[in-house]
């Protein structure tokens, strides 16, 4: 294989990639996830309430870099909300450091939370959003501490801190 054959082809590879990913992004609803919700909103109202970060995570299912939030090193007590509706969904009681770089929680508030099958990126793993407005919070998976032996790996900003 000489330079250019190498060349062509790695360009195929990222364009293949590149139309996969817009062949996911294409015909998935704007609105997080098509289920019916107790608070809905257009994509324009959602754009209004939501920092544009903000509005990528919990509408649309985006995933912020790993060590950006200021919420995963918060260690007061209090209470973790939705970001898009102030929902009550995590206790500090149940934060923990994951070393992920992602506020882990081993367990949610009870009624806060939904879950659904998430296929993407190769693998399948459990999401979770807000129980009341569908907005993604993150994933879920079996490496936690106990008692429930769940981390709940979020996205710092699905999430506004309210100290006790």
């Amino acid at each position: 294989m000489n330079r250019r054959d190498f060349l062509l082809a790695g360009a195929g590879a990222a364009a293949l990639l590149a139309g996969t990913t817009a062949l996911w992004r294409m015909g998935r609803p704007t609105d997080a996830i098509a289920e019916t919700f107790e608070v809905t909103k257009t994509d324009d109202e959602w754009r209004k309430l939501l920092s544009p970060e903000q509005f990528a995570v919990l509408r649309q299912e985006d995933t912020e870099r790993p060590g950006s939030s200021p919420l995963d090193h918060e260690k007061r007590k209090g209470i973790f909300h939705c970001a898009g509706c102030d929902l009550a969904a995590y206790s500090s009681e149940a934060k923990y450091d994951s070393g992920t770089g992602w506020p882990s929680f081993w367990q949610s508030l009870p009624d806060s939370i939904g879950t659904k099958t998430d296929n993407t990126l190769f693998m399948t793993r459990t999401e979770v959003h807000c129980r009341r407005c569908g907005g993604h919070f993150g994933h879920i998976f079996d490496d936690g501490p106990q008692p429930t032996g769940k981390r709940h790996c979020l996205n710092g900003l699905a999430l506004n801190f309210k100290p006790a």
